[in-house]
């Protein structure tokens, strides 16, 4: 049975409620010119069988990153996701729930929003978590927001090392708000201390930079950690969550707030998203702290119980009041990266890293040794980093995809400087045989 929700009949008593003669008449504010005055160009209708068919011809013409060797990176990897992670975020009870705002119908939903924040301390060394943020990009934009909350201080310096998308993110934020950006360019794919310190004033309430940067490299935490706050200014860090399995977390450094992009954690590629956007600060800043967070408590009969802390509905809709704007969260990807992180352990964490770096490590003094690439940087890295081609980037990897590989990042698309550089990340998914058989290719075109 055909279900029309507003008949023509309705429609022409709404219209006469409120006093126009036609839909048209709605738009009379819009002026000619803006009109589209053909139809819309659609196809003819399908049946659902035409239309399944038609889709599943769409996407073949994809080339899936998990169907291939892929050494993408740039913030989005293609890490191994265990089965035990879709089995549990498929559950219908997490898969369909809405926002924990009762907490009394809630309690498993809270609860796994609290073990992830309970691991995210953990793992970056700080003291409390929220509930996640959209990605990595809006979580390192809210770190700035609340940096010049803290500090009440207007201006944040940014790295020209932290991502470049996340950058884009930070620049619309503030492009209607009175938090000024001053960027400050890179040195050798490190943040440059020297500039940094230059810019740093009684008006900057933070040291914005990424450890590892958008290349790949290591940079000296405890160096900036000593720069920014000898101007009274917080240090922000974005991070990679499967390097800090194997390194210091970066509040041993001095980090004041910790930022990343949880997609590593649990989640797949996925066409680039959705992301997780981790956060975790000082206990000091809880309460400048966007977003939500997920609290345990007792209830009158003195039972376990979980709550949403220093967080309601209302108080994201406060604009310039509240601690942000954000009034959700990625809750169904922080619990896949709760699993995750509670299937691998510890210790495999630190294996899964190990095994990234060191894959990481032989494919570059490979690629190097074969005379197609040569170092960009010479500062340490974890399991990215950046190479110059000598020959055509865009030929070499439409070559490469034709033989089955996606033959990491074109660096170009971010900076004209950065022409003629390729960014490759290599996971614990690429085997020895992967790598020196893309090695082998490439050296032959």
């Amino acid at each position: 049975m055909r279900f029309i929700p507003v008949t023509c009949e309705d429609q022409t008593d709404m219209l006469a409620r409120i006093g126009v003669g036609s839909v048209d008449d709605l738009f009379a504010d819009v002026p000619e010119d803006a009109r589209l005055a053909r139809p819309l160009a659609l196809p003819d209708p399908m049946t659902e069988l035409e239309l399944s068919a038609h889709l599943k011809a769409l996407a073949a013409a994809n080339t899936p990153a998990g169907e291939s060797v892929s050494f993408l990176g740039g913030g989005c990897y293609d890490h191994y996701v265990p089965a035990i992670v879709d089995a549990v975020v498929s559950k219908p009870a997490f898969f369909t729930a809405y926002t924990p705002y009762q907490p009394e119908v809630s309690q498993g939903t809270l609860q796994a929003i609290y073990e992830y924040q309970s691991m995210i301390c953990q793992l970056t060394g700080m003291e409390v978590a929220n509930a996640s943020m959209y990605d990595g990009a809006t979580a390192f934009a809210e770190a700035a927001l609340m940096a010049c909350r803290v500090t009440r201080r207007p201006r944040v310096v940014v790295s020209a090392t932290v991502h470049p998308e996340w950058r884009a993110t930070l620049a619309t934020y503030v492009e209607a708000g009175t938090v000024v950006v001053t960027e400050v360019s890179a040195a050798a794919g490190l943040a440059d201390i020297e500039a940094l310190r230059l810019q740093l004033a009684d008006d900057v309430a933070a040291v914005m930079v990424s450890s590892p940067t958008f290349y790949g490299t290591l940079d000296d935490l405890a160096a900036l950690a000593a720069l920014a706050h000898d101007a009274g200014a917080l240090l922000v860090v974005g991070t990679n969550p499967i390097l800090l399995g194997v390194m210091e977390p970066p509040a041993s450094f001095g980090a004041d707030i910790v930022v990343a992009e949880g997609q590593p954690l649990g989640s797949a590629m996925s066409y680039g998203g959705p992301g997780l956007g981790i956060f975790a600060c000082r206990q000091e800043h809880l309460r400048q702290m966007p977003g939500r967070v997920a609290g345990r408590t007792t209830d009158v009969d003195g039972k376990t119980g979980f709550v949403l802390t220093f967080s309601t509905r209302e108080q994201h809709i406060r604009r310039e009041r509240a601690t942000s704007n954000i009034c959700s969260n990625h809750a169904l990807n922080a619990l896949a990266a709760g699993v995750y992180l509670s299937a691998v352990g510890r210790e495999g964490l630190a294996g899964i890293a190990t095994a990234c770096v060191a894959k990481a490590h032989y494919l570059e003094a490979a690629l190097v040794e074969s005379g197609r690439f040569e170092r960009a940087f010479s500062a340490p890295f974890g399991y990215e980093f950046a190479l110059r081609y000598r020959g055509d980037v865009a030929s070499m990897q439409a070559a490469m995809l034709d033989r089955g590989f996606f033959a990491g990042l074109d660096l170009a698309r971010f900076a004209a400087e950065d022409a003629g550089h390729v960014l490759f990340a290599v996971t614990e998914k690429r085997t020895r045989a992967d790598i020196d058989r893309f090695v082998t290719e490439v050296s032959t075109l």
